[in-house]
Formats: C-alpha cells, sequence, structure tokens
C-alpha cells in the first residue's frame, strides 16, 4: 500500500499528529559558531543556519525528532524550511543544498521506520519545503512595483532541486509550507509536478498557508476561499493552515477551510501569540484545548504545532484529541 492511501486510512480512524517547531527546540540549546559550522570550512559564518545541522550536529535534529515520535506523532517533518539555494546563499552554502535535503530526509525516514517497527503503527515523513525569503508576487522595491528579486521560472527550478534531493533522501510527502505568496507556492506544486514525470512516480502533496493579518489573507492578498481554489487543482493529500497566529486566532479560518475542501485537512498553529520579548508562552494544555475544539466539531484530521510548540505541546494535543 502507498503512503498516500495510508494515511488516508489511518485519518479515516482518528485525529493524526503531526510534529512541533524544530527552531525553538534547537534555540534552546544554546549551539555555538563551531556546532554549526562544523568542519565544513564555509565562507560566512552558520550561526542560525538550522537546516545544516543535520550535516554538523545530526544528534541535535535526531534527538528533537524522537522527541516528537514520542509525544505521539504520526508524521514527521525533516529540518529542511529553508533548506533551498537562495536561503542557503545567505550563508554561503548553496553547495550542500542535495546534501543537507538528502541528509535529513534519510534521518527523519531512520527514525520513521524504527519508530514503527516498535509498535506496528505507520509514522511518516514530509519533506519540508518552506517559501524562501523571496516573493513572486510582489515588488520588494517600493519605488519599482514592477520589480521582482527572481521570476516564476527560477523559482520552480530551486523548489524542484530540494524537492529532487528530499526524495531521494526518503520522505513520503513533500509539504509546501507557511504559503505567504499563493505564486509561490504555485511554483512549488509545478516543481513537484515536474519531478513526478521525471520520476515516473506519484509524489504526494501537503500545501499550507499561513495568514498575515487577522481578517484572514496572506502577503499577495489571497482569503483561506481563494487560496484553496488556487491550488485545488494540485489535488493535494492536505491542505491546511500553519505558523500564522495561535489556534484561538485560526478558528474561524479553520471552520471556513473545513467547509470546502474536499482533501485531509492538516493544521499546526503557533503556541500562542508572542509576548512583547518574542517569546511563546501558552501552555501545552491550552493550546491542545483550543484545538480539541476543531477535532470535536470534526474539522480536523491532522493537528500540529509551529512556532513556540514543543514536544509537550504535541503530547497534549495527542492526549486531547485520543
Amino acid at each position: 500500500m502507498t503512503a498516500r492511501q495510508q494515511l488516508i486510512d489511518a485519518a479515516a480512524k482518528r485525529v493524526l499528529i503531526f510534529d512541533g517547531a524544530f527552531g525553538t527546540q534547537i534555540q534552546n540549546r544554546k549551539l555555538t559558531e563551531a556546532d554549526y559550522a562544523g568542519d565544513l570550512g564555509l565562507a560566512a559564518d552558520q550561526k542560525g543556519n538550522n537546516d545544516i545541522l543535520v550535516l554538523t550536529r545530526p544528534d541535535v535534529i535526531g534527538d528533537i525528532t524522537r522527541a516528537y515520535l514520542d509525544a505521539g506523532s504520526d508524521v514527521i517533518s525533516t529540518n529542511t524550511f529553508s533548506a533551498n539555494r537562495i536561503s542557503q546563499a545567505d550563508y554561503a552554502a548553496e553547495g550542500l543544498v542535495a546534501d543537507i535535503n538528502i541528509g535529513s530526509g534519510k534521518l527523519a525516514r531512520a527514525l520513521a521506520d524504527e519508530y514503527a517497527a516498535k509498535d506496528g503503527r505507520p509514522r511518516f515523513v514530509a519533506g519540508a519545503i518552506g517559501p524562501t525569503n523571496k516573493t513572486l508576487s510582489l515588488s520588494p522595491d517600493v519605488e519599482d512595483p514592477g520589480y521582482r528579486e527572481i521570476d516564476f521560472d527560477e523559482l520552480v527550478a530551486v523548489y524542484k532541486e530540494q524537492a529532487a534531493a528530499l526524495v531521494e533522501g526518503g520522505v513520503d510527502f513533500i509539504l509546501i509550507e507557511t504559503v505567504f505568496d499563493t505564486l509561490n507556492a504555485k511554483a512549488g506544486i509545478m516543481a513537484v509536478k515536474q519531478l513526478e514525470r521525471d520520476l515516473g512516480r506519484d509524489i504526494p502533496l501537503m500545501i499550507s498557508m499561513t495568514l498575515t493579518d487577522l481578517s484572514g489573507r496572506n502577503l499577495s492578498g489571497h482569503t483561506v476561499e481563494a487560496f484553496w481554489y488556487a491550488v485545488r487543482h494540485a489535488k493535494p493529500l492536505t491542505i491546511g493552515l500553519n505558523c500564522s497566529f495561535g489556534a484561538e486566532q485560526l478558528r474561524p479560518h479553520v471552520k471556513v477551510l473545513s467547509q470546502i475542501a474536499d482533501t485531509l485537512l492538516m493544521i499546526y498553529p503557533n503556541a500562542g501569540l508572542p509576548n512583547e520579548l518574542g517569546e511563546y508562552d501558552e501552555q501545552p494544555d491550552t493550546t491542545a484545548g483550543l484545538v480539541k475544539d476543531w477535532a470535536d466539531h470534526g474539522q480536523v484530521n491532522i493537528l500540529g504545532g509551529c512556532c513556540g510548540s514543543s514536544p509537550a505541546h504535541i503530547a497534549a494535543i495527542a492526549k486531547a484529541v485520543a
């Protein structure tokens, strides 16, 4: 049975559990430049380049992934949010894109298989692809509204390079997440569809939008409804919302999406809103109580956490919707 069908079958029986934030967990470990840089000999400082840790401190990424699996995650993601040529250029590490993604895929795959072998419950790996720090829909220059730093075909190539390496690493699905620009997401979709043709196989897509204001639009101005109809043609395995705000603020938008989407819904909000120091202090039981309401109303199939969430949040969510 394919991973796609396995996930659909599992989601028909219960609410499945995704993982939580990697960034917050990495920050908590107070790593040094030496931890990030290792002996790769790159020209730029690497501190803050979380994706590269799979090459220099794979034990850290493995420990975090294991903690989420212990908390009850059915689906784990690769730590590859910025593991693309555009984002890695900031660290002079664009030449390591394939190594980072293959390494992250293999690490997550090995742990998912290890846990599945223990109890016979399948665990799935989503290859995470973030939006990059470029936007196709908006000009970064207020003096020149028509200017773009990147074009569609270039972004398709960037995404395809990352997706190919993730698939080589053994992921089950490609997760195009934190979509702030719908056109960027369309480039990601095209990249995966091209890769499917090249490899002659199905690559299930998970797509997750992020809202940039409380009216429920992303940066390119699309509402939740408009976004769904813009990507529905790709027949994603899951559609959903992540990051944006806490569960309280996402509630009306989850309801809207659940009423129109004809596929599985995956929602992973932040642990509330950040405080004045930029930190998240919503407690695990609070987050779990809020997302349980969506489960009780049959609005979601997969639940997890984004910024500020921890294994404790995921464990609380798993318990709340069991």
